[in-house]
Order: structure tokens, then sequence, then C-alpha cells
């Protein structure tokens, strides 16, 4: 493995991929429900339709914070069998109330969910935070842009972890396992778009940007 002096980590969704009804990402047109950007195993159609209402609900709330999870896993199921996109999110809709002035679609939370889990993403981001660690050289930076919620939290925990910066535990508490030594400092802070480049590319609105440099420490051992 060749170290080396920077890594930038871009966790956006292709654009491309997203405009074209046929990979099934969105409920804009309609298409099959695929959703896979491998265009390998298995499809958001497989996972919905054989799937139980408690594991949609479970990966619905988890993965798209929809507070009525379990509302919109029992209407699918009972819609089953789904094969397009159009029938999907016109369950979610339904279960949820929608409304033609509504600013978001409802479907919205059901369908950035179902993608997460089916392409595993947060586990692809941890992976690729535990890989940049490993290949950086000291004093190399590692930049990462997330584009909701849940990525950026996990990332803000682990260059808060990897730079010592997790809060100690209680002093009433056993001490806990000596940590490794910080392998990140000079953690900045989060940098968000503005609205100048929110005006030239809406899709940037929900991006953050979070940089953090290597130390000479080794790297960590398990997952981020």
């Amino acid at each position: 493995m060749t170290p080396v002096d920077g890594v930038v980590m871009d966790i956006g969704v292709s654009s491309m991929q997203l405009d074209q009804p046929e990979r099934g990402f969105s409920f804009q047109a309609d298409g099959p429900l695929d959703m896979r950007m491998s265009q390998s195993g298995e499809s958001a159609a497989d996972f919905i339709n054989s799937a139980s209402e408690e594991q949609i609900a479970d990966v619905i709330y988890r993965y798209g914070d929809e507070p009525k999870s379990r509302r919109v896993a029992r209407a699918i199921v009972a819609a089953r069998p789904l094969t397009t996109t159009g029938q999907l999110a016109a369950v979610v809709r339904k279960a949820l109330g929608h409304k033609p002035h509504d600013r978001k679609d409802p479907a919205t939370r059901t369908f950035q969910a179902i993608r997460i889990h089916i392409n595993r993403e947060l586990g692809e981001l941890s992976d690729g935070l535990v890989a940049a660690e490993r290949v950086l050289k000291p004093g190399g930076r590692l930049a990462v842009v997330t584009f909701h919620s849940l990525e950026d939290r996990l990332v803000k925990r682990f260059f808060r972890e990897r730079s010592g910066s997790t809060p100690a535990g209680s002093r009433h508490l056993p001490p806990a396992a000596v940590a490794a030594q910080p392998s990140f400092e000079k953690v900045g802070r989060a940098v968000r778009a503005d609205e100048g480049e929110i005006a030239a590319n809406p899709r940037a609105r929900s991006a953050t940007l979070r940089v953090a440099h290597r130390t000479a420490a080794a790297p960590w051992a398990g997952e981020a």
C-alpha cells in the first residue's frame, strides 16, 4: 500500500443515476424498483416483496428518520407485490396522506431509506474512513463531503473518536481501557454551501464538508 498525502470522499449519489428512471432510484418518473448502484445483488423490489413488516419498518425508521415507519411498512406489505417506483410512491403517499401543496413528497424518506439499505451505504462509508486512515501519510488530509445527517453523524463521530475528543467517562465508574493514540488532529469545523453555491447547484443544499489531518499514530484496530 502506497501512502498518500490526501483522500477526498464524496458520498453523494450520482445525479446521472438518480435521473435515469430505469435505475429505479427516484419517484419523479416511473421505473423498475431497482436502486442498486452496482446493478447486482438484492434489488429494492426483492427487499420490499420478501422482508417482514417489522424489517421494512426498521429500515425506513433507521435510515429514513420516518416517524410513521410502521404505518408505511404495513401499507407496503398489504399492497405487495410492488414492482415499480410509481407503485411504491403511491402506497407511501396514501399511507401518510399526500397533499398537492406539500413542499416535500412524503415518499422521500422511504425511498432514501431503502436505497441506503440496499447499497449498504453507511457500511461502505465506514469502510472507506478506515481505509483512508490506513493509507494517509502523517500530516495528510482526509476530506469527506456528506449529503444527509446519517452520513454526517458517522463522519463526525469517526473524527471525534480518532482525534481523542470523545468525552471522558464518569469519575464514579471504573476507568475505561486506554484508547489508541489519536490518529487524526486539527479536525476543522463543518463547512456548508453558501447561498451562491446553492443557487448554482440546488443539490448542494444538504452538503457538509469535514476535514481532519492524519497524525503519525498507528491506525486504530476495528471498524469506524
